[in-house]
């Protein structure tokens, strides 16, 4: 029995001893200071970095929301975050119960989450507001204000109810200007939404909603800036009592029309619904991939909804008038899968009018979701949204202006063509898809390609074929001069499907020819491995 006390205390030292590490932080920053990737700290409470203040935080540094204060980041107009890491090296927010000794699961609403607030436009009248959550005041008429940097930084387990519908999301954007920075942010695990931006004109890029409570991307108060580069994963069984929606856009919550009018533009959206197939069993408060109304004018270009209830509902006599006069659209767009139905209006006479509009627009639908030809969206504990060989999202897209902000090389629709974004600093970890340049095309034994290098490739690559029959199978890769370099598959007797993980490491770039014999045939495919 002493040694079970012995070992007791030990143990609860030990606890200790890992939380004792943290440098708690609490109140206010009033003057520059700069957090280490050589410690760890813990929110106490709210911790707002006053106006004239600077809070920089080091690549690979992580901080905990304390739960039991319900800690959170604040950072008020005037003052400035420089939250710069790396990819190799992301700044990590997240939830004390990650901690190793910790005695519970972490989940959502673990701690509150970042609030940034600056100085750029609102529709509120007066021209401020007091943000959701703590109550601070942000809002001014500045739309080039800065409130520093955020990149290469994932947010897990935010997301906490001050009370009824007064809620702290994952990372929440209050009158921020466009001279900030944000790139690269992933939010997990939010008990609210994931994202949200009230008013202000800031752009960003390169964002990952990942399987959120509330909705994933909520714009309001005339926010006015340009996005790019989004995904969003849903989890099929959890959903919000408020109705969970990918994006909700509204010019205020009354609808009216005051100015500046709720209007962001939108280039490449993947939303990744709950319902893989019609027959998927999904909360039922799950309602659209994109929820536009209340008099918000968006403008949505290259957008991927997949797996939706509805795909797209257009909602409120000054939306509709607006998606009527091209004010607010979603042009070279693709729904896919959408249960119960792709396009919607609360308008009747525009309901029957939707496909049209959406097809003059460039849009596309597809009855399942497995018509897009992506690798594995709906893997909720591991998702891969790349594109595969013959995927739609390859033809019919918009090309973003050269306009300094959006990356005009985004001409696919969604999120992700053949460059994975989200690789090294998001927690997500999905293989690069394989472009296939010729499909079932049969190449004569000695052939001769030129080399060609597009990009360099992932070290590993997937393969995948089937069998329509029980038969012995050798499939071979040769370079672009024919020399075999790998033999990767032999004598497999069963029918069935059959992945091959191809580490190719040591295997120069460029385009590969792959052979297979199967059934006494033979069929050589080129294909190209691309990052």
């Amino acid at each position: 029995m002493k040694k079970l006390f012995v070992l007791f205390f030990i143990w609860i030292a030990a606890i200790n001893v890992v939380y004792s590490q943290d440098v708690p932080v609490s109140g206010d920053i009033t003057t520059n200071t700069t957090w280490t990737s050589d410690k760890t700290y813990m929110l106490v409470g709210i911790v707002r970095v006053q106006s004239g203040a600077s809070l920089t935080i080091q690549p690979g540094t992580k901080i905990y929301g304390q739960n039991s204060t319900q800690g959170s980041l604040v950072v008020k107009p005037g003052g400035k975050i420089y939250a710069e890491g790396t990819k190799e090296n992301p700044i990590v927010f997240t939830s004390e119960f990650t901690k190793s000794g910790s005695t519970r699961q972490p989940t959502y609403g673990d701690w509150g989450g970042i609030i940034i607030l600056g100085n750029a436009p609102i529709n509120v009248p007066g021209g401020t507001a007091a943000i959701e959550g703590p109550g601070d005041t942000y809002g001014g008429n500045n739309p080039d204000d800065n409130s520093g940097i955020m990149k290469y930084v994932r947010i897990e387990y935010p997301g906490i109810a001050y009370s009824l519908n007064n809620e702290i999301n994952g990372l929440t954007l209050g009158g921020v200007g466009r001279g900030t920075k944000l790139e690269y942010i992933q939010v997990s695990y939010s008990g609210d939404d994931s994202f949200e931006f009230f008013g202000g004109t800031v752009n960003a890029k390169y964002l990952i909603a990942y399987r959120g409570w509330d909705d994933d991307f909520d714009t309001d108060f005339g926010y006015n800036g340009k996005l790019q580069f989004l995904l969003s994963v849903r989890d099929p069984q959890i959903a919000d009592q408020s109705q969970s929606n990918g994006f909700e856009s509204d010019n205020d919550g009354s609808g009216s029309t005051n100015s500046p009018r709720t209007g962001p533009t939108y280039y490449n959206v993947t939303m990744i619904g709950p319902a893989a197939t019609t027959t998927t069993q999904y909360n039922s408060l799950y309602r659209r991939g994109m929820h536009l109304r209340r008099s918000s004018q968006n403008k949505i270009y290259n957008a991927l909804i997949m797996g939706w209830p509805d795909g797209l509902l257009i909602d409120g006599t000054n939306t509709v008038a607006d998606a009527k006069a091209g004010v607010t659209f979603l042009k070279n767009s693709i729904i896919a899968g959408s249960v119960l139905g792709n396009l919607k209006s609360t308008d009747a006479a525009f309901q029957t009018d939707m496909p049209a509009w959406f097809t003059g627009h460039g849009g596309r639908t597809f009855t399942t979701n497995a018509d897009v030809k992506l690798a594995d969206p709906f893997n909720v504990a591991n998702p891969n949204p790349m594109p595969l060989a013959g995927s739609p999202v390859f033809t019919g897209a918009a090309t973003p202006p050269a306009d300094g902000f959006f990356d005009v090389t985004g001409n696919f629709v969604g999120a992700f063509g053949t460059v994975n974004w989200a690789s090294g600093w998001s927690s997500l970890s999905f293989a690069t898809s394989v472009k296939e340049d010729y499909n079932n095309e049969i190449i004569p034994p000695s052939f001769e390609l030129s080399q060609n290098y597009p990009n360099p490739f992932n070290p590993t690559t997937n393969i995948r074929f089937a069998l329509p029959q029980a038969s012995n199978v050798k499939l071979s890769v040769y370079n672009v001069l024919g020399q075999q370099v790998a033999q990767l598959i032999n004598d497999y007797k069963e029918a069935g499907s059959y992945t091959i993980n191809w580490n190719a490491t040591n295997i120069a770039s460029g385009i590969y020819i792959y052979r297979i014999e199967a059934a006494g045939q033979v069929i050589t495919k080129k294909m190209t491995l691309l990052r």
